[in-house]
């Protein structure tokens, strides 16, 4: 599916060829008679039709500040020592400005209902296509209903009762009905099981929905209705023994990569020594992934989105940066540019075994090279100039657990190092040094690209939704919430599958993480390895969040188990700093130009 949004990209790119071409406006020709009516009733125009629906994918899954921060492990905030009285980003600190106003949630609002009118579009139509194979044309409907059920499971997820479409829309109708949650969630499955009989277990092309996809997203879907949000979700303890059930499946049909590290890009820590190894997006792991490319016409979102970004830009919207150090090249791909829009929480570093699990050295930067000599470097004021040479180490972090003593620290602070060290504690609060920025924490670069162009997006790399490592806990939460019968026993086995995984060859020992992530100055330890007495919500999402860290479901995760208000007012600065956070931000407002624009009165939901 990498190229499939190229037939509408470059029907664009005619469109305005044609128009700049014009010597006399006046002069109309007609090219074509086609119309939406003819075309899509054909074999070719009904594939073009399907095809459609893949690109807005990109733009739906780049809309993070809605699943990222405002959680325990990712704020938009950059600096913890701000007192509750300074400015904050509003999905931290969830005050006034978390309201129908906000850009976000207006944006995410609109990208999914635009989603669902293709996907409307294709089941409405399927019964008039002309000539297509009747197996077929029920695989491409059927990718659509997976489609559509996605994004309504995303809706009812954030809004609760929202409005529930099912036909294209062909006139205007301003009217908003909010349906049930409970009804949505019916509808989804009713969507899903019907996929799942239709898909095929490989596609037709490597990206399009298939009956995998479809069973996994169930696991999700029974998974949340099981803990039946405010009771009105209609669920019930049968649906965590149905998420065990496709949990398994998926398990079964998608074996783990031997490797962490081979599901994302692979790089060297230090720019110098740098391979640009080649980069394979497939792995058996993977489930269902949003793809990019890398041919200008097709790698960014769809082509009528005006936000639309150029690329897959995970590698560039967390915290860290390189510029400013001594021996920088400044704006250049070595590092490349790391906006700042998500920032780790200090707690987030303490849920790692910085020496055993392999995820932390892979996800995290633990240390910044001079990338060009930098003569007479001043470390800070009074201190000797010294001779900083390329490839020279100019920034360590030093582990949670393993804090630097002021004699191994840097000469910016009195210590006697000729490079900065900073602890964990010290992240995102430390002073001005000669050595970097206020603020200063590592970068988050699991989803580093090395060698594209510097900015804020062109990464290539396929954006994996779906990966059967979430099926273990998925399977491991199910069990805990009383399910039973899964083919590896019980809870525990399936949660140190994980881990054991991210151990490598240290499968079996016993991680440490800290007992109190949230307490930077404590540096009690308290193993993550799981046994049948000690399983719990809390340890499952702790693992949620070392695995899938910045793969953007954590809001839904604490969402779900009930955790959002506990874990966001202990381990994210901004949050417990305010203390605004209440129950009713479980959901989020209704944007408020869908009030706005609608003809019939529509109930916002309460506290908003």
């Amino acid at each position: 599916m990498k190229r499939y949004n190229q037939w509408l990209t470059l029907a664009s790119f005619i469109l305005v060829l044609l128009c700049t071409a014009c010597n006399d406006f006046l002069d109309e020709v007609s090219l074509t008679n086609q119309t939406a009516d003819n075309y899509f009733i054909t074999v070719d125009g009904f594939e073009d039709l399907v095809r459609s629906t893949y690109p807005l994918l990109r733009d739906i899954t780049q809309q993070r500040r809605l699943v990222l921060p405002g959680t325990d492990i990712f704020a938009a905030g950059s600096a913890w020592d701000f007192a509750a009285t300074a400015p904050g980003d509003a999905v931290d600190s969830y005050d006034g400005g978390m309201g129908p106003a906000l850009s976000d949630i207006e944006s995410l609002w609109d990208l999914l209902y635009r989603e669902i009118g293709r996907t409307n579009a294709v089941v409405s139509r399927a019964d008039l296509v002309e000539g297509m194979d009747a197996g077929q044309l029920a695989v491409r409907v059927s990718e659509a209903k997976f489609l559509r059920a996605l994004c309504y499971f995303y809706l009812v997820q954030q809004w609760g009762d929202v409005p529930l479409l099912l036909e294209e829309t062909t006139a205007p109708n301003k009217e908003v009905i909010r349906t049930p949650a409970s009804e949505i969630y019916n509808q989804l499955i009713a969507d899903l099981s019907e996929a799942e009989a239709i898909l095929p277990v490989v596609a037709d092309n490597y990206g399009r929905a298939t009956k995998g996809a479809a069973q996994f997203l169930l696991a999700r879907v029974y998974l949340t209705r099981g803990w039946n949000f405010n009771n009105s979700l209609g669920g019930s303890n049968g649906d965590f023994v149905k998420a065990l059930e496709y949990a398994d499946k998926i398990i079964a049909a998608y074996p783990l990569a031997a490797d962490y590290r081979d599901l994302f890009p692979k790089h060297s820590e230090n720019p110098l020594t740098e391979t640009f190894p080649s980069q394979e997006a497939k792995n058996p792991e993977i489930v269902f992934a949003v793809q990019y490319s890398d041919d200008v016409l097709t790698y960014s979102g769809d082509p009528t989105n005006a936000e639309a970004r150029g690329g897959n830009d995970l590698h560039s919207i967390f915290g860290g940066g390189a510029e400013e150090i001594p021996g920088s090249l400044g704006r250049s791909s070595d590092y490349n540019r790391h906006q700042g829009k998500y920032n780790a929480t200090p707690a987030l570093y303490r849920l790692y075994d910085p020496e055993l699990d392999i995820r932390y050295k892979h996800n995290f930067v633990e240390a910044l090279y001079a990338l060009q000599d930098a003569p007479a470097f001043v470390p800070a004021e009074g201190v000797a100039p010294i001779d900083i040479t390329k490839g020279d180490t100019v920034l360590y972090f030093r582990a949670w657990n393993d804090p630097a003593t002021l004699e191994e620290k840097g000469l910016d602070v009195g210590g006697t190092k000729r490079y900065a060290v900073i602890n964990t504690d010290e992240y995102g609060r430390i002073a001005l040094s000669n050595y970097h920025s206020q603020y200063k924490a590592p970068m988050m670069w699991k989803f580093w690209e090395p060698g594209i162009p510097y900015g804020d997006a062109f990464g290539t790399f396929d954006f994996a939704l779906f990966r059967s490592a979430e099926a273990y806990l998925i399977a491991a939460e199910a069990i805990v919430k009383g399910a039973n019968g899964g083919s590896l026993g019980g809870a525990e086995n399936y949660y140190n599958a994980i881990v054991d995984r991210a151990l490598g060859a240290n499968a079996g020992a016993m991680p440490l993480q800290a007992s109190e992530p949230g307490d930077i100055s404590s540096l009690a330890t308290t193993s993550y390895r799981a046994t049948a007495d000690n399983i719990d919500i809390d340890m499952i999402l702790n693992e949620r969040a070392r695995e899938f860290l910045g793969e953007s479901m954590r809001w839904y995760d604490l969402k779900r188990t009930g955790k959002l208000l506990e874990r966001a007012m202990a381990w994210n600065p901004w949050t417990g700093a305010k203390r605004q956070i209440e129950d009713f931000h479980l959901l989020r407002p209704i944007p408020l130009h869908e009030i706005d624009r609608a003809s019939s009165d529509v109930p916002q939901n309460p506290g908003y």
